[in-house]
């Protein structure tokens, strides 16, 4: 791998310190931890399909990336297991990921129940990034205070903000919320939960930015222990949008499929960078990672997963909503995410014909897949071998880049292509395992990220 002709930022990588992925946290439809979803991935598994925690049948599309059979009491100390009732499902799924991680590094941390025989973190010195979305409600908790909170207008019932209200005549109807429903569904609360189980006091954020706050924020994790504010991170994202106002959002915003028919295979439904693609349909999910200065890993003789070589970010200025954004133009760049891979590439000192792979957001909805593709080719020319995870596990939003970051890191360290694979234009993926992997996302409201993973050369592992 060639570096670019550029001896400022190339001395500033060499003087900067090293960051090496050492745990995985996956948690999807097609499977939890490391190495399940490892699998899962190279056998090419989709874990789309009906809906089953509610009734979908009123929605274009009742299919969904959905987890089954998961519960964060399951992987929280038994103290901590009445803070369960007050965790929506996004943060049960960072509580889950980041006991996955962290014991998959083979840390020991507050959570001694699971990290017990870990290498001891010090508290101080281990911070936690984790990107999240706006933790949509659930409908059963809202139905009271709603409810109190009508008047009649022409014979039919219409919201009242005064009845919602508590000052002066208002009604009090937001008093019939559960006295701790704010806590539930905060977005900072995916991060504050896990730093409390883990008693990480490092650095801590949390950032919403839609599909790109799982990479924004293991990009953050990158950059905190490179100013050496940090020896470790749990970074990445979690989020969960199948509920009802969730996929409703989602309609709204052009991203849910339409299929012809109810009945219409998951397969045919989401079918990304394909024109004849219905658009996309939820998942829920994430992943988070452990994120360790070199020198720290090394010293303690982690297993490492893959080196996280460089990171950049960007804004776009038209982000694509129906009736309110224009449809992007299929041949023109989406500029934030064409700007946050070339300067991911700048920062790990790569050229574009160094990346061996690459994971995008690849929604399976076609105008946004049209601009992702001409972004590719504006970086590459010929785009190399793509793997898709919207078709696997549906959109998990903040979740997706978290997913990705799992999926690199395998990639990476098991030195195996996942079934599904290709090369975009046809042609054949190429015989050697892949070396260096970019990660990139666009999202919903324009922000975007990037980030390159390298394979880490260590015996034993």
């Amino acid at each position: 791998m060639t570096p670019p002709d550029d001896s400022h930022n190339a001395s500033t990588r060499s003087d900067r310190r090293r960051v090496l992925i050492t745990g995985l946290g996956p948690v999807s439809s097609i499977g939890h931890g490391s190495h399940d979803f490892a699998q899962a991935l190279r056998r090419g598994e989709r874990g789309i399909g009906p809906i089953s925690a509610f009734d979908a049948t009123g929605f274009p599309t009742a299919l969904a990336g959905e987890i089954t059979g998961l519960s964060a009491r399951d992987y929280v100390p038994k103290s901590y297991r009445k803070a369960t009732k007050v965790m929506a499902r996004d943060i049960e799924l960072a509580v889950v990921a980041a006991r996955l991680a962290v014991t998959d590094a083979r840390l020991a941390t507050r959570d001694a129940e699971a990290t017990e025989g870990g290498h001891p973190v010090d508290a101080k010195r281990t911070g936690c990034q984790i990107g999240a979305g706006f933790i949509a409600a659930e409908i059963d908790e809202l139905a009271l205070a709603m409810d109190s909170s009508k008047s009649e207008a022409d014979g039919r019932p219409v919201w009242d903000m005064a009845k919602w209200g508590t000052e002066g005549e208002g009604g009090g109807g937001m008093n019939n919320l559960p006295p701790l429903w704010l806590l539930k569904y905060l977005p900072n609360m995916l991060a504050c939960h896990v730093t409390i189980i883990h008693g990480l006091e490092g650095p801590s954020n949390t950032i919403t930015c839609a599909q790109s706050s799982g990479l924004l924020s293991i990009g953050e994790g990158a950059r905190v222990i490179e100013r050496d504010d940090a020896d470790l991170c749990v970074s990445g994202g979690a989020e969960s949008k199948i509920n009802l106002l969730g996929l409703m959002r989602f309609d709204l915003a052009g991203r849910m499929a339409h299929p012809p028919a109810p009945e219409t295979p998951a397969e045919d439904v989401v079918r990304p960078f394909d024109d004849g693609s219905h658009g996309s349909v939820m998942g829920e999910g994430g992943g988070l990672v452990v994120l360790e200065h070199a020198g720290h890993a090394l010293a303690r003789g982690a297993r490492v997963y893959a080196e996280v070589a460089g990171f950049g970010a960007g804004q776009s200025t038209s982000p694509y909503l129906p009736g309110v954004m224009p449809e992007p133009d299929p041949d023109e760049p989406e500029g934030g995410q064409l700007r946050a891979i070339r300067a991911a590439l700048d920062d790990a000192g790569l050229e574009p014909g160094d990346i061996d792979a690459v994971i995008p957001t690849a929604s399976g909805v076609p105008a946004l897949d049209r601009s992702e593709m001409a972004t590719l080719r504006a970086v590459f020319g010929t785009v190399p071998p793509i793997v898709t995870l919207t078709d696997r596990v549906g959109d998990c939003l903040a979740g997706h880049a978290g997913l990705a970051a799992c999926a690199a890191a395998s990639m990476l360290h098991d030195r195996a292509w996942p079934e599904g694979a290709f090369v975009h234009g046809g042609g054949a993926l190429p015989d050697s395992p892949p070396r260096a992997i970019l990660i990139t996302t666009h999202a919903i409201g324009g922000p975007a990220a990037a980030a390159v993973f390298t394979a880490y050369d260590q015996p034993n592992t």
